[in-house]
């Protein structure tokens, strides 16, 4: 059970921040409705929120995932793999603090947290363009530390290795085509996304409750079938920087 979300808004540079989307420039203004609808959301599923001021100079600082990975145990404070995200962490750092054990990420390494799916104490690390083989070595041995297990995954589609594959529930992947005949995933059952919807993958598991971006109908009806109570929200405009669900948001 999550108890606590992390955010931070985004800052009125946001559309200047890393993206290899075709979707067009983003709308501040609408951005910030979306957002808030976002926040509001996790509130509304009994989250208590820790909202954190836009980040000047850091127009990617609002996907606040990416700075560090939360267990029941430690905050692994991450290196991003973006030169331009450097400095983001140290900045989270404290926030964590209070709540949990700290350790770090150190060079040469980078880790970004999109790349780390969490299935109960099993962590799947992507390695990625975000993500290097020694980032996800040197945090799958800080997690052995805390009595967890880890496998590392080779993401050769999306950003992060959670734009493809997501836990939803009940020993089930939601998880796009490139990614379903991996080995690495064969213990669980999946739900494998249709051609045209891949970014519905990025859905988020909130409590027993499925948060995913409105527009995919296929991916809503196969997400029917585990029972869960189902939240749509508009995210267009994070898509259009590469974001998504997962990312504006460090659940712990």
């Amino acid at each position: 059970m999550f108890t606590h979300a992390i955010t931070r808004g985004p800052g009125p540079d946001f559309a200047a921040g890393l993206t290899a989307s075709k979707l067009g420039t983003p709308g501040y203004e609408l951005m910030i409705r979306q957002h808030r609808a976002y926040v509001d959301t996790l509130g509304a599923l009994g989250l208590e929120i820790i909202e954190l001021d836009p980040l000047p100079g850091y127009p990617d600082a609002y996907f606040v995932e990416d700075t560090a990975v939360v267990t029941q145990d430690v905050a692994v404070i991450t290196r991003p793999g973006a030169r331009s995200r450097r400095g983001e962490e140290k900045l989270i750092e404290p926030v964590l603090a209070q709540y949990r054990r700290t350790e770090r990420i150190l060079a040469p390494a980078s880790v970004d947290g999109g790349d780390v799916l969490a299935v109960g104490a099993h962590f799947f690390i992507g390695v990625s363009s975000r993500t290097n083989k020694k980032g996800a070595d040197q945090l799958g041995r800080i997690l052995e530390k805390y009595g967890n297990t880890w496998s590392p995954v080779r993401v050769e589609a999306g950003l992060h290795l959670k734009s493809s594959v997501n836990f939803v529930g009940n020993n089930t992947l939601l998880i796009a085509e490139e990614f379903a005949h991996l080995d690495i995933f064969q213990g669980h059952d999946a739900i494998i996304l249709d051609r045209g919807e891949e970014y519905a993958g990025n859905t988020l598991l909130i409590n027993g409750t499925l948060i995913m971006p409105s527009g995919f109908p296929g991916t809503k009806e196969k997400l029917k079938t585990l029972g869960l109570d189902i939240i749509e929200l508009d995210v267009s405009e994070a898509r259009k920087m590469d974001g998504g669900l997962t990312c504006m948001s460090l659940r712990f």
